[in-house]
């Protein structure tokens, strides 16, 4: 049995507050499948349905942290099959020059980039699960 860490210890029934972005066309369809399919996944995620990854502003993600939400999660198709060509291109750029400042504030560990399809239900709930247990143990944004 694996021993827990001082701040694990600490966090014992701390339940996360986390923000999902999730595109319409794919992450969407894919987080309807993950709960069509009975596939589990901790209620720890309140989704927020975007038409675009790619229309997800970086300021919405510094929002979501300063109105109190443990981790953020933007979710879009996979590269290459974006119903509006090269929007999740663009989020991914995007964020990737948005790190920088994510790191500044301590809060890179906080927030994922992560590409769910409309068919891979069992994905996003396995997603969902360990970007859980990865904020349960970083604790509370704000205590």
């Amino acid at each position: 049995m694996k021993s827990k860490t001082k701040n694990e210890e600490e966090h014992i029934g701390f339940r996360p507050n986390i923000l999902c972005f999730c595109c319409s066309w794919c992450s969407y369809a894919g987080a309807d499948l993950a709960g069509v399919s009975r596939f589990q996944y901790p209620p720890t995620i309140r989704i927020l349905r975007v038409m675009c990854s790619g229309r997800v502003d970086p300021a919405f993600i510094l929002e979501a942290f300063k109105d109190g939400v443990d981790g953020v999660l933007v979710t879009g198709c996979h590269i290459g099959d974006c119903h509006y060509l090269k929007g999740n291109e663009f989020v991914k750029e995007r964020i990737e020059r948005y790190q920088k400042v994510l790191k500044m504030l301590g809060l890179e560990k906080r927030f994922r980039l992560e590409w769910v399809s409309a068919s891979e239900g069992k994905r996003f709930s396995e997603l969902i699960t360990e970007f859980t247990e990865e904020i349960k143990k970083l604790g509370p944004l704000i205590q």
